[in-house]
């Protein structure tokens, strides 16, 4: 019976994680379709919002099931609340990604300034680092690397920030329409990244057990 539990959570963690990997990828897939001018590419990730929720939707089920019918207790529990506070950060981190692909839908008929394309590909380089590592800080239970993820965030909220300065240095309106969508788009993924961290607090409490950790992490930030 207890080995039948275990198998289970096994395969709820691995469920998540290959979820937190498909987000990688939307995001991925969106910003190349936002810097590409890609409609096509920016379509299937738009496709692939339904079949993720439903995804994270399932974890939640599963979940609430499991607590219910078995009764965990001290590290499962631990595991269980906090796959479910994961699913749902990761279904809002997926939210994002089809927020960037329709941006791209947007701008596509129009080609802007290649600094601020050149601005979200390396925005989006660092997003993909901060995804990267909360999965790996997951599979693996690393809590130094779980607490490093806001060090890596900081390089993204700087570049978002760069956004306003360039488009200060648009004059013309169609330029500025242009430039808004992408700094909407510069927004998104700074909350993509800022979802990340917060997963990564909580990996950090599942490690540990301890809620003051989190406390901790944010007093630090």
């Amino acid at each position: 019976m207890r080995e039948a539990f275990r198998r289970e959570l096994k395969d709820l963690k691995k469920r998540v994680l290959a979820i937190a990997r498909d987000v990688t990828d939307m995001t991925r897939e969106a910003v190349t379709s936002l810097v590409e001018g890609d409609i096509d590419r920016a379509e299937k990730v738009i496709l692939r919002d339904d079949d993720l929720d439903r995804r994270c939707l399932g974890i939640e089920e599963h979940t609430l099931e499991v607590i219910a019918t078995q009764g965990p207790v001290a590290r499962d529990l631990r595991l269980l609340y906090s796959l479910t506070y994961m699913a749902l950060h990761l279904e809002r981190m997926a939210d994002l990604s089809v927020n960037i692909a329709k941006a791209a839908k947007r701008t596509a008929s129009r080609r802007g300034p290649q600094t601020l394309y050149d601005l979200i590909q390396a925005q989006g380089n660092l997003v993909y680092r901060v995804l990267d590592a909360m999965a790996e800080a997951f599979e693996k239970s690393d809590l130094e690397l779980a607490r490093k993820l806001e060090e890596l965030d900081e390089p993204i909220d700087h570049l978002y920030k760069q956004f306003f300065r360039e488009l200060a240095r648009l004059q013309d309106e169609e330029d500025i329409e242009w430039a808004s969508s992408m700094v909407l788009a510069s927004r998104y993924l700074e909350r993509i990244a800022d979802n990340a961290v917060d997963i990564g607090e909580r990996i950090a409490y599942l490690v540990t057990g301890d809620f003051d950790v989190i406390h901790d992490m944010t007093e630090e930030d």
